[in-house]
């Protein structure tokens, strides 16, 4: 392989690496307009990591940008790519309590039993952050409540660890 050619690999790659920086700092500001025209430019973006490996769907959700997550899931992100951390749009959603991306997203294909790094699931990130409606709406979707984290506890556990009468009373009696 000669030189010049691979000073144009490497140009290449530091271009594709600017266009990604870019397109995840327009996330971050919301601005759909611009995201729209990148999207249109390099399809590839969709499928793109930022350096904590958060997907722009992961990002737009964490955020609570329906538009953007809208938008994104339209033209074909996956709805359960993981961060570097093992963690779906979903799990994230359901930590920061955001119902209508919960809902979104499930009705998008998300797993409801899917898993991160440490054997979370969406359930479990509902509960340990007293999420009582997102909790509900995944059990209502088929989360499985018998799930262990990496620790051994069930959602169930969470919610006694949590000292959450409403989701204990969820819980009790579906073991």
């Amino acid at each position: 392989m000669g030189k010049h050619f691979r000073n144009s690999l490497k140009y290449l790659y530091f271009d594709w690496m600017d266009n990604i920086a870019h397109f995840f700092d327009e996330i971050r500001k919301e601005n759909l307009p611009k995201i729209r025209t990148l999207i249109a430019t390099e399809p590839n973006l969709i499928h793109a990591r930022d350096s904590r490996g958060s997907t722009p769907l992961i990002l737009a959700s964490y955020y609570e940008f329906s538009e953007i997550t809208d938008f994104l899931l339209e033209s074909g992100a996956v709805v359960d790519e993981k961060d570097g951390t093992g963690n779906t749009a979903l799990m994230g959603v359901c930590f920061k309590g955001f119902i209508p991306l919960a809902k979104k997203l499930i009705e998008n294909g998300a797993n409801v039993n899917e898993r991160n790094t440490m054997g979370a699931s969406p359930l479990i990130y509902a509960v340990t952050f007293n999420r009582p409606e997102i909790a509900q709406m995944l059990l209502t979707k088929g989360a499985n409540i018998a799930v262990k984290d990496a620790r051994g506890n069930t959602a169930l556990d969470h919610a006694k660890l949590q000292g959450s009468p409403a989701l204990i009373d969820l819980f009790e009696g579906k073991g």
